[in-house]
């Protein structure tokens, strides 16, 4: 097979094992298995990015495909390869929302008849498009706290039933399928990107966009972004092997998983991937960014890779150089539009514009407009303030939180709070008091 060669022009030729080799032709066949199932999704520059970083940024829609997420991939090419036998058994997935949804459509286009558990978190959202796209092929159960309890329910209903699973990440016929999308970058760009950056859950996509890679777009480094709060397959690349995280942030539902695959991990282990930690309040503030600069609307986890590259210096956990060529996957839109506030909230916060204080107020008339005058910057505004007056006593404290006009205004803020005899405790974001209100 040919090579192509990078923007720069340079070849390099890594060791691949013949395991890597076999599955990259696999990612090849599934990408012929499911064409008629699945989109080619866009792939397009992002000015807004490419601009912040100097390189050349192009964003694979994911969120394009028809259950809005890369998931129906691997659905489709799972299942496609089951014979008659195995489809009258019937299949059984857990899933955050997105692998239920290719699951279900899956199901329905297949005439399988399909069990999904999802966790109680799952956004409505996403429970209500399975149910559109499974019809009466499906049955949705609703249990479990996160994702793996739904999976322990899902591997426990296959032992009982003889279902088949259909993994949503830990299976090479799900990671071939989803590597299908580096087979459709590399069709779509004359050269080798320099980097292709790919979110993280499980590891089911990263695995299948690095075996593919490493065989056939030999040029291209594949790096994974995965949410800081939910770093399974950060913790497991440490430890050597697949470890369960005792408590992880579902912020971004789709990728918060406590506990990586045991075959991604070894994939993605044995070729060496790089796997960087994103802070979930970045990703609220590049899904806005997304929303009101780019007009697309991206779950968390759909942001997860524009949200991690950035210039030298910038501080972005992936650094791009200028002038070279990468690919952020957006891996999925299905967002529910009452999530906002929290995003907004989870933004601000990241951004240094939203801070929390408890202040112990006198007990008597003008104390609040004395804070007001005294403390705030003209530019700064009160946007939450929770008191309750009790007449039996000198002072009452009030929960308050603050949004500055600037990030930079924090330390005279801080500094007039110190000159003032008011009692003021900032509360700060390891406090339990912080995630009651924030």
């Amino acid at each position: 097979m040919a090579r192509r060669r990078a923007h720069n022009g340079h070849v390099l030729k890594p060791d691949v094992s013949p395991q890597q080799q076999a599955l990259a032709s696999e990612v090849e066949a599934a990408a012929r298995r499911i064409a008629d199932s699945v989109i080619m999704s866009p792939l397009h520059i992002s000015e807004r990015l490419s601009a912040a970083t100097g390189a050349t940024v192009y964003l694979k829609r994911e969120d394009q495909q028809l259950v809005r997420s890369y998931k129906i991939r691997g659905a489709f090419n799972f299942m496609l390869q089951l014979d008659a036998a195995e489809r009258a058994r019937g299949v059984v997935c857990a899933s955050a929302g997105n692998h239920a949804q290719g699951f279900a459509r899956a199901c329905k286009e297949l005439d399988i008849q399909g069990t999904i558990f999802v966790p109680k978190t799952t956004p409505r959202q996403k429970i209500d498009r399975v149910r559109h796209f499974g019809g009466d092929r499906v049955t949705i159960e609703i249990a479990g706290s996160t994702y793996d309890d739904a999976s322990a329910l899902a591997h426990r209903f296959a032992d009982r039933n003889d279902a088949l699973l259909v993994s949503a990440f830990d299976d090479l016929r799900t990671i071939a399928g989803q590597g299908t999308v580096a087979v459709e970058i590399a069709q779509q760009l004359d050269v080798d990107p320099d980097a292709i950056i790919v979110p993280v859950g499980g590891g089911g996509i990263l695995s299948g966009v690095a075996a593919y890679a490493a065989e056939r777009l030999p040029n291209t480094a594949v790096i994974g972004a995965e949410p800081a709060g939910a770093a399974s397959m950060i913790a497991a690349l440490r430890a050597g092997r697949p470890i369960t995280l005792e408590n992880i942030d579902r912020f971004a539902d789709g990728t918060a998983v406590k506990r990586a695959g045991a075959v991604t991990y070894g994939i993605v282990s044995e070729l060496g991937v790089d796997v960087r930690p994103v802070d979930e309040g970045a990703v609220a503030t590049e899904m806005l960014d997304m929303y009101q600069t780019d007009g697309i609307i991206a779950e968390p986890s759909g942001a997860l890779a524009s949200a991690a590259i950035g210039a030298p210096g910038s501080g972005k956990p992936i650094t791009v150089e200028p002038g070279s060529t990468v690919v952020c996957l957006v891996s999925g839109g299905n967002n529910d539009i009452s999530r906002y506030p929290e995003i907004l909230e989870r933004s601000l916060v990241h951004e240094g514009l939203k801070h929390y204080f408890i202040v112990d107020f006198p007990q008597e008339p003008g104390a609040l407009r004395r804070f007001l005058n005294e403390i705030l910057g003209p530019d700064d505004d009160i946007a939450l303030f929770e008191y309750v007056k009790r007449s039996d006593r000198e002072t009452g404290p009030a929960f308050v939180g603050i949004q500055l006009g600037s990030a930079e205004d924090l330390p005279n803020l801080l500094e007039r709070m110190d000159a003032s005899p008011i009692e003021i405790e900032r509360v700060h974001k390891n406090s339990p008091l912080f995630r009651l209100f924030a």
